[in-house]
């Protein structure tokens, strides 16, 4: 048990590594256009996990998904391609501590939508956070002098790509198969006409851009693979506190090795959105010993209540 903990510990770490350290795999494409990356990300995730299934006779798998899933993961594609599109674009232009935000910002986006979509009612410490998070976001848009849309379109595009698939509850490599699938033909398409008029990059801009587009499928499959693996061996509220190393390496690339600036009002900024993240934190951690203390006491008062 302590080891499958431990190696539990040791797939979320890596997968939320992995991620946080993506853009510096996305600066060597520098040159290539968002686009063109965004579409051999697609192309060679497909193949890889298709590739994946095959190995490990899953294939047959995605015949048995219902028109329910199916719609619910074409529509997880949709937002995953936005996420994915908003994201290199960013990085790429010099945007790595913004989309860091984004990925800060998620947790309690999805507090919001659990309002917006499951009629939740927030409890005192999460209003708190929201309330923290929305003066964050009034202090950057006075910051940035606009809305901070990258960190805003990341949050929202990726919370509700995690609400869509908690829905579909399909199998993460399948659910990445399907979704890959579906945007596969216009990315293809599109990677043609590049191809045809000389434009794309893949097999003209020499040897080493051509492997770092290809192994873009490599990159998006081994950590999912990773935190597939950490999932059922870790507690959710462990996975929880491991996603904030994600947009903490992002934002420490984006400072200390792109050398992107943050002003005072920028760092104030983030201080009140780090805040509401403990705050939000605390909540869930305490609502759960509170729970498990409760659960305890029911046993402890009615015996008859367990099971075996």
């Amino acid at each position: 048990m302590v080891s499958t903990s431990r190696s539990g510990l040791l797939f979320g770490v890596g997968a939320y590594a992995l991620w946080g350290v993506f853009p510096l795999y996305i600066k060597l494409l520098e040159d290539t256009g968002a686009a063109e990356i965004l579409a051999h990300r697609v192309v060679w995730s497909l193949v890889l996990v298709l590739g994946l299934l095959t190995v490990a006779r899953n294939l047959g798998r995605l015949r048995t998904l219902g028109r329910r899933s199916y719609g619910l993961l074409t529509l997880a594609a949709l937002l995953i391609c936005v996420n994915w599109g908003v994201y290199i674009w960013g990085v790429n232009n010099d945007h790595i501590v913004e989309t860091s935000l984004g990925y800060f910002i998620n947790p309690l986006v999805t507090v919001v939508l659990g309002v917006l979509v499951f009629g939740e009612r927030l409890r005192r410490l999460q209003w708190a956070a929201l309330g923290l998070a929305a003066v964050a976001v009034i202090v950057l848009t006075v910051d940035y002098g606009r809305p901070p849309w990258i960190a805003l379109a990341l949050a929202f595009s990726f919370g509700t790509y995690g609400l869509v698939k908690k829905k579909a509850n399909v199998d993460a490599v399948e659910s990445l198969a399907v979704e890959t699938a579906v945007l596969f033909l216009p990315t293809l398409a599109y990677l043609v006409v590049l191809g045809a008029n000389g434009t794309g990059d893949f097999g003209t801009a020499g040897w080493g851009t051509t492997l770092l587009l290809a192994g873009c499928g490599l990159v998006t499959a081994v950590p999912l693979l990773f935190f597939g693996a950490a999932a059922v061996r870790v507690p959710l509220t462990t996975l929880g506190t491991l996603q904030y190393l994600t947009p903490t390496l992002q934002f420490l690339l984006g400072v200390a090795v792109y050398g992107e600036t943050v002003p005072p009002v920028r760092w104030v900024g983030f201080a009140l959105i780090w805040t509401a993240l403990v705050v939000l934190t605390a909540e869930v951690l305490v609502r759960r010993r509170r729970e498990r203390r409760a659960a305890i006491d029911r046993l402890v008062l009615d015996p008859s209540t367990a099971t075996g």
